[in-house]
């Protein structure tokens, strides 16, 4: 036996003092230690889409900080989107367990990305000897924790700006705000093998090959935001127009639990043309899902993220977000409104123009032009 203390412990992120990492395995002994290097903790709490993006900054870390291991800390919702990810070494939910747990350990670096009151209390709380994002003043208002985060903290301040000034994306300002060099990185989201040949064998039952090009219908969004979907008859409208003029792509329906009923309606009132996928066996089966696809037709929601982080081809359509924001990765196109109003993030309104007067025939050549670009991909050698 040895005797330990906080001097000697192993540098070893397989090491937890409980019990051996394998068993009969000595610390002493061991030839493959894993060093813990720099302790990063990632807190992204809120939108499940803006977890996705967040995402986007673990190709920077790691490559900023090869040596060093990576605690995210999200809401347990959220959770699922870091299933499987290589580049994170712990996903924790946010609760009084794992807060209390963090609030001991003392980190390298905390990037802390919501602006939001509780998250920079607890950002606060915590020691770390780089801090970066957001946290919150001794009067209990939000405040910029570093020089990068100023940008991203005055766009939430200046509507104008916000609005219509800014042509940055998400994804670069989350950069900028955590003093990470940009060079476009895409969003980190994984398949895990099992989850590969489920999507491959319910495919075969569904009547779907790889030859097939398939264009997923993301229908629903959050219902904090409940005005980012069309309407039925615009579903049905677009999908009979792709039916009639393309009639050899096969098309599925993709949603969440609260899009159940909504789906069904679309592929019964479609005579089948659309394929209904399951919306209720949770996150992670609507990933799946969702790689169905080759394309993607989207409002600004969390399928949009999902089918960004899966590289699909994307028609996303804005109204009441800001299409400046979101970045397509050269893989898609965007449809505006185009009505004056927009975009306002309001959660609820008396006109809905910018649903109302989309131009699905704009949607359609961009699904047409999408088409064009799998099918160049799959016959590529």
């Amino acid at each position: 036996m040895s005797n330990y203390s906080a001097d000697n412990i192993p540098n070893c992120s397989k090491y937890t003092g409980y019990k051996p990492c394998e068993p009969y395995k000595l610390c002493a002994e061991c030839k493959d230690r894993d060093p813990v290097g720099e302790r990063i903790l990632v807190i992204s709490l809120e939108a499940q889409g803006a977890v996705l993006m967040s995402t986007s900054l673990l190709h920077g870390l790691k490559e900023k900080y090869p040596d060093s291991s990576l605690t995210w800390l999200t809401r347990p919702e959220a959770m699922p989107l870091l299933a499987n990810n290589p580049l994170i070494d712990q996903a924790l939910p946010w609760d009084d367990e794992n807060r209390m747990l963090l609030s001991q350990i003392e980190f390298n670096i905390i990037l802390s990305l919501d602006k939001s009151r509780y998250a920079g209390a607890f950002i606060n709380s915590l020691r770390a000897k780089k801090k970066f994002g957001f946290g919150l003043s001794p009067e209990g208002q939000i405040i910029p924790l570093n020089k990068g985060a100023l940008y991203n903290y005055d766009l939430g301040l200046h509507d104008n700006v916000k609005f219509h000034q800014n042509k940055r994306s998400t994804v670069d300002i989350l950069h900028e705000t955590v003093e990470l060099p940009y060079n476009r990185e895409k969003y980190s989201l994984f398949l895990s093998k099992d989850e590969i040949d489920y999507r491959n064998r319910w495919a075969e039952k569904a009547g779907l090959s790889h030859n097939d090009i398939i264009i997923g219908f993301n229908t629903g969004c959050s219902n904090l935001f409940p005005h980012k979907k069309m309407t039925v008859e615009q579903h049905l409208t677009l999908i009979n127009m792709l039916h009639e003029r393309t009639p050899e792509i096969k098309m599925i329906l993709l949603g969440g639990r609260e899009d159940t009923e909504r789906n069904s309606r679309i592929q019964e009132l479609s005579k089948g043309r659309a394929i209904n996928t399951p919306t209720t066996e949770g996150l992670r089966r609507g990933i799946v899902y969702t790689d169905l696809a080759d394309i993607v037709i989207s409002g600004d929601s969390l399928g949009m993220h999902l089918a960004i982080a899966l590289n699909k081809y994307l028609i996303a359509w804005f109204g009441l977000s800001c299409a400046e924001e979101i970045d397509l990765f050269n893989r898609g196109e965007k449809v505006r409104s185009g009505v004056s109003c927009e975009p306002c993030w309001k959660k609820s309104c008396d006109d809905l123009r910018c649903i109302e007067e989309l131009s699905l025939e704009q949607m359609y050549d961009a699904a047409v032009r999408g088409i064009d670009a799998i099918r160049a991909e799959k016959n590529s050698p």
